[in-house]
Parts: C-alpha cells; structure tokens; sequence
C-alpha cells in the first residue's frame, strides 16, 4: 500500500525535529514532487536577537548554489553573439595573467581553470578580515604561479567564477547583478531571489548568518565584499523549486535547448578524465538513481539543492547557523521520498581490517597534498591533511574520494594489488587527481621532533599575497603568523617529517589545515611552501635582514 502525504509528512518531520529549537538559528526545507509542492517547513530562527522564526518565506543565502546561474547567464550571453565561452578569460578580463596557459571561461565554469582562488589566497594571508571589493580582482591579477596548466586537472575555484562574472558584466553592459535579476530571476517568477555582494548590506526577509562562539553566537560575515557569480545569491525555498521544476523541464523559459544540454552535459579533460562537475552542476548518482546537484556554503550558513530528474524529486535546504548537514539531510528526505523499492542498496564501505597496513600518512612533494587514512569504528576513512577522517569509496583500482564527495578534485588511490591486510606499509602510494597520476610517499608513524622558532628566524615574504609571515615560538611547539594586506592569519604547526610540517588555524571555529614546507640553502632556511586544499604550494621567500 503506498505512503499517505500525512504519513509522509510526520517522516519528513522527524528527520527535521531536532532543528525545531526557538533559541538558535535553524534551516528552511522545500521538496517537491512533480513539480508540486509537498513539504514546506522553517526550523529555528531567522533573527537570534529578537526570536523572529524561520519560515518557508525566508530568505537565505544559497552560496555556491549560485555557480550554475551564473553558467547560464554567460550561456545566454553566448546566444546573443556577444560572449564566446571557448575563448580565453583575458579576451573579456586581461588583467587576469597568463600563467602557464589561458584558460577559457568555459574552463573555469568546470574548475578546470587551473589558476589560484582569491578566497584561498585571501584566507591564508588575512584570517578571517573582510577584504574590500576592489581586493578580488587585484589578489587574481598579482599571481605568478598557478596550481596546474589549464585543463589538466580539476580543483574547485571560486576565484574563477568570479573573474567570469566580470567577463559576463563587461559583454552584457550592464551591472552582473542587473543582467542576473532582468534576465533569469525576473522571467522565472523568483522575485525573492537576488544577487547580494556583500553581508553588511541590509535586505527585507533575509536570515541573519551566525557562527557558534563559546555557547552563544557571532554574526556570519563573508570575507569580501565583492561575492558575485561564486556565490552571491539569496532566495527563498518557492523560488527555488520553482528553478528546479524549470531545470528539469524539456521546455525552458530561459535558454536554449543547446545551452542548457551543455549545463548538464558533464566534460572531458585533455587526458580524456570524464568529470562530474558540468557547468555549475554536479552529474551524479545516489542509490542508483541519476541526481543532479550543487551545495553551497558561506559564513554562517550553507545550501544543497538537488534533483533526481527520472523521478520528478525537487529538495532544497536552506541553513543559517545551525549545526547541521544539508547535504546529508537532503539524502535523507531522498530516502523517506522514494524507499527502499527505488533505490538500490547502499555500498559498503571499504573495512579498515583490509587496509591496515595503509594507515598513516601519504605526501606529494610536486603538489603538497598530504592525504592520511585512519579508522572509522571499523570503517576506513580518509583525511586531507590533518583534517578529520571522512567514509572513502571503494573503486576498480582501489579506493576513490570522487569530486561531488570533496568538492575539491577527483582522487583515485590506486591499491589494487597491494596486500595491505596484513603487509608491509608501502612507501609510495601512486594517487591519480583527475585521472593524473602522482606519486606519494609514506611519512615516518613517528614524526621527528618539530624545528626550533630561532632556526627558522627573520621574515618571510610572497609576493603573489603581499604578505610577511614569521615563524614563532609556541609554548613547547612552533606556531607561523601570516599578515597581510587587511590581516592576519596564525597557524599553530605540528612534525610530519624533516621541515614538514602541518598547519592548523588557530581559531577552532574555522576548519582549515595545510601543509609547510621547508627549503634549506647550507642548511639555513631560505624559503617555505603553504599547501592548503585549494592552494598549491604557495612561495614565501626569506627577506634579507637589514
């Protein structure tokens, strides 16, 4: 017998109940059914300060949820002969350098580009300080290495999207935000959705953003002022399903038929990797059924949209501070929506009892990616860096931590063959990223003992973040400080081997780790590299004292 709406309903609302709190900031739920709205719901607070309460009309930021509206936008552009999506960036924005290659905007539109992002660089040379919204561009524009040539690889980057929003601006005339209200959200209907650079503007019905702080709250403010086509947006749960009932329909309102088989037509690299990640949207699968999604996340807040198209299921998860994964809830509304009847069984995930001899740690000197295998109660899991362990899949070659999982590349773990049981630990593990083979090697289970501060004494400085960085004695260990143009970063470092170090942000509020490197010229240090997911070995050179 088939599930009543009510009975539905009261599933639903058990997944959600322990957001249902009238003292903390909550989420926004919409899921619909061909087309056809059949749970709305506001959890939680929308204003802390006054107890004003989430609702389905809240308004909230969506994040990264913004980057296939913006592909579409460029798409639409494209239709009107006035933008080429195949052509470089610097034909639309030459302040962009070439480095290593121009990537085209459609490059970037697939996190192919290859080229730094400024909230990375911006992040580990300023903290947590707002930069103004001139600093996008310029910190893009001052870079002189790049993370990989274009089309190589893939590593998501804002930083692309951003610079894309101002190639969309300079051919359309007219202000990025303007040409996203007049040409998509206006024809749509979705007149509570808008393009918002900046968190200290004040807007009607739109959620506070909070970040926990010491069992109160803080407000959620985005490090720049200039969010555009990364993540800019802010919309409602209606208008939302009412975009993911456009999305799947064959007959569009806005964009070709072409334009939008290339939104969900996921690409090929050079090397022929197939990707996941189409022009703003992830191609996936769950439970074997064919998904289409993107989340986002911004200070205070994050997103998941997605869409099973075969099945005519629409979810939305809108946060603001709460504790929660709107990614993994909306797996759950999946599950409550379509059962066990549609979906197929869930893999298992790989036994830590069959990889013991993987454990440990695995670094590539060429990129400065660190990755580490540890248990999960029985279940293997991977970290990058020193971050937390996550559930890692199983593969044909071995073991694989897939795009729409990381939201950072493709990694494939090649141990097919390997007797990792029971064996000898091995000291180079070949980890292909986008279908690249590299070669890492195993750090010591025991890590030497860490530098001294007055070993690794004087300034540094990289010129591709005008910051100075210092390496300082902390406590019985070794902290770096990081300043730059509008702040300051500190990292509290730990031994990984000789001049290896891990880094760690000091404020545990926000989760970001990396790896330094150390070079030596007659044994004085001379330089280091910052490693961070979305950096690759960023240079800081030693300043000759005066």
């Amino acid at each position: 017998m088939s599930e009543t709406p009510n009975s539905l309903t009261k599933r639903l609302d058990e997944i959600f109940r322990p957001y249902n709190r009238s003292d903390r900031p909550g989420l926004v739920v919409g899921v619909a059914k061909g087309g056809k709205p059949i749970y709305r719901r506001g959890f939680g607070l929308a204003n802390v300060e006054h107890g004003v309460a989430n609702t389905p009309l809240t308004r909230m930021r969506i994040g990264s949820t913004t980057k296939h509206f913006t592909c579409l936008a460029a798409l639409l552009l494209a239709e009107d002969g006035k933008l080429d999506i195949d052509a470089s960036i610097r034909a639309y924005a030459p302040e962009y350098p070439a480095l290593g290659g121009e990537p085209t905007l459609r490059q970037l539109m697939s996190h192919a580009g290859g080229h730094r992002c400024y909230i990375d660089t911006g992040f580990i040379a300023d903290g947590a300080a707002i930069h103004p919204a001139e600093a996008a561009l310029a910190a893009q524009a001052r870079q002189t290495a790049a993370n990989f040539p274009p089309g190589e690889r893939m590593l998501y980057n804002n930083g692309g999207y951003n610079v894309l929003s101002l190639a969309i601006e300079r051919a359309s005339g007219v202000r990025f935000e303007t040409f996203m209200k007049q040409r998509i959200f206006e024809p749509l209907g979705m007149h509570a959705t808008a393009s918002i650079p900046s968190d200290f503007e004040i807007h009607q019905g739109l959620a506070g953003l909070y970040t926990p702080a010491g069992g109160g709250w803080r407000r959620g403010i985005f490090i720049t002022e200039n969010l555009r086509g990364e993540g800019a947006m802010v919309s409602t749960i209606d208008d939302m399903l009412r975009w993911l009932a456009h999305l799947r329909s064959p007959a569009k309102t806005v964009g070709s038929a072409d334009s939008w088989r290339q939104m969900t037509t996921a690409p090929k690299l050079a090397n022929g990797f197939q990707a996941q990640y189409a022009l703003g949207l992830i191609i996936d699968d769950y439970r074997g059924v064919r998904v289409i999604h993107h989340g986002g996340s911004v200070t205070g807040g994050q997103c998941q949209m997605i869409t099973a198209p075969d099945h005519a299921l629409d979810i939305i998860i809108l946060t603001n501070g709460v504790q929660a994964r709107p990614d993994e809830l909306a797996e759950q509304v999946m599950d409550a929506v379509l059962g066990e009847t549609v979906l197929a069984p869930r893999p298992e995930a790989p036994p830590t009892a069959a990889y013991k001899a993987l454990l440990g740690r695995y670094y590539d000197d060429r990129s400065g990616m660190l990755f580490g295998f540890a248990d999960m109660d029985g279940k293997l899991g991977l970290s990058f860096f020193t971050s937390p362990p996550a559930p890692i899949d199983a593969c044909d070659e071995g073991l694989v931590s897939p795009f729409a999982k990381t939201v950072v590349g493709h990694f494939v773990f090649h141990t097919r063959g390997l007797q990792l049981g029971d064996g000898v630990s091995p000291e180079t593990l070949v980890v292909s990223d986008s279908g690249n083979p590299d070669t890492f090697r195993r750090l010591p289970d025991e890590a030497p003992p860490m530098a001294k501060a007055d070993e690794l004494a004087g300034e540094f400085y990289a010129v591709d973040i005008d910051a100075r960085a210092w390496f300082e004695a902390d406590g019985e260990g070794l902290a770096l400080r990081i300043h730059g143009p509008y702040g300051e970063s500190q990292w509290t470092l730990g031994s990984l081997a000789d001049d290896l170090m891990s880094a760690t942000y000091k404020n545990p509020s926000i989760p970001w780790v990396g790896v330094v490197a150390i070079e030596r010229e007659a044994g004085a240090a001379s330089a280091f590299t910052f490693t961070s997911r979305r950096t690759r070995k960023l240079r800081f050179e030693r300043r000759a004292s005066h």
